[in-house]
């Protein structure tokens, strides 16, 4: 067995390790205001939550192309391997990072900027213009699309149900909840999942087993179960940050969070085909809800550090990769 050939088995094995860690990572991003809700019970919302991701995993590959063709020029040889496995690394250690303070930060984000620092450290062309396109600014309008539209949403329902029993109301939004969680959950997998595809077929095209960016039924199989998987596995640290940290969110205000989130990633994935971030979309809706409230209803010291992070994390993760490609290069030759 080739160097190579054992080189883009190590890079499908990382690829998969980080579908998983995004799983448990954004576990919460589906599930946590159904919970804090009563809506459903923990372990009933992973298992939905799971079920949902694999189906949403396999409904669509247009993310996939735009991560694995449209972010970096393609690499060639061991190097080009080196680059994605790097890439991987950086990605990974920023989404454990994040876990393990229970910030809700983009896997997806992460993931590109280990792209673009092992590139820039391999002097691999980088795509500066579908950077700005496809990342950059569907990372700024996302998630102020998401928060107006929650906003715009939630005083739609206040005023529809202005007169109603505040009890009725309640119970009849914790049963909606279910489906708008699940609306959201099958999002995750439709935007998340992809993003790994992409990898590993830039790593199969980078290898020269394939010449085109389109998605095997295996990658695509792979990565639905590993992200599946993930989610089930759970991620308890964000989910309290996002459920009950943010804002105090009732069934109302978690039904209207989910629905629009879940409209959001689904524009962005069939009509537009760019990587957006569910964390990103999720927690602005949160916040949307929350303003309807009043302004001071949102812990807005927790959604500071929530947006550091978000700031922080394309440049993090690509010094991570960055610094990884180097050292690798060094012990490689």
């Amino acid at each position: 067995m080739s160097a190579e050939l054992l080189g883009v088995l190590a890079i499908v094995v990382i690829a998969l390790a980080f579908d998983y860690t995004n799983g448990f990572h954004d576990a919460a991003n589906a599930i946590a205001t159904a919970v804090s809700t009563r809506a459903l019970t923990p372990r009933v919302a992973l298992l939905m939550a799971a079920v949902m991701n694999l189906a949403g995993a396999v409904v669509a590959t247009g993310v996939a192309k735009t991560v694995g063709s449209g972010i970096i020029a393609a690499p060639s040889g061991s190097a080009g391997l080196t680059l994605v496995f790097s890439a991987l690394v950086g990605a990974i250690t920023w989404n454990l990072i994040t876990w393990y303070f229970g910030l809700p930060s983009s896997s997806s984000h992460a993931l590109i900027g280990g792209l673009v620092g092992a590139a820039l450290a391999a002097s691999n062309g980088v795509k500066w213009a579908g950077v700005v396109d496809k990342v950059v600014v569907p990372m700024i309008v996302s998630p102020i699309v998401g928060f107006a539209v929650a906003y715009l949403l939630m005083l739609a329902i206040l005023w529809g149900f202005r007169r109603a029993n505040p009890r009725r109301v309640n119970r009849g939004f914790r049963r909606a909840q279910i489906f708008s969680a699940a609306a959201m959950a099958f999002g995750h997998g439709l935007q998340d999942a992809q993003k790994t595809m992409g990898v590993i077929v830039l790593a199969l095209v980078t290898y020269g087993s394939q010449t085109t960016f389109d998605v095997p039924l295996w990658v695509m199989l792979s990565a639905a179960l590993a992200i599946s998987l993930g989610t089930y596995s759970g991620g308890w640290r964000i989910m309290r940050t996002l459920g009950r940290r943010v804002i105090e969110l009732d069934p109302p205000r978690g039904f209207a969070a989910e629905t629009t989130a879940a409209g959001v990633l689904y524009t962005t994935a069939f009509v537009f085909a760019v990587p957006v971030s569910t964390t990103h979309t999720i927690t602005s809706a949160i916040m949307g809800v929350g303003a309807t409230r009043r302004l001071s209803a949102v812990r807005w010291g927790v959604a500071r550090n929530i947006i550091t992070a978000w700031v922080l994390t394309i440049p993090a993760a690509a010094i991570v990769a960055a610094v990884f490609y180097r050292l690798a290069s060094l012990i490689v030759g």
